[in-house]
């Protein structure tokens, strides 16, 4: 099994299947409607970058991918400083 292949797809790889991240019927929100405002950005403040990174603290750790989904299909990139600890929430739910 390769990297790539041990994780559920979270929209962070380019092996993801992009089609079926928009083809979601609704989008799920995680109480983080505020969020929303970063759609598009492709850099962050440091007290931008911590917005995310409370989101992600305060969701439980399965639903991480589901968060990452969302923020695809909302079109709002997940800052580079998040994707390391991001990946390791997800690594650890697939083990």
């Amino acid at each position: 099994m390769n990297y790539e292949q041990s994780f559920q797809c979270c929209g962070l790889h380019e092996v993801c299947e992009k089609e079926s991240l928009r083809s979601a019927q609704d989008i799920e929100y995680y109480e983080d409607e505020e969020l929303d405002r970063f759609r598009g950005r492709t850099a962050f403040s440091d007290e931008e970058v911590d917005e995310f990174r409370e989101v992600l603290y305060t969701m439980r750790p399965d639903e991480v991918a589901g968060w990452l989904r969302s923020l695809e299909l909302r079109q709002v990139p997940l800052p580079d400083e998040l994707k390391d600890e991001v990946l390791l929430i997800i690594e650890e739910q697939t083990q």
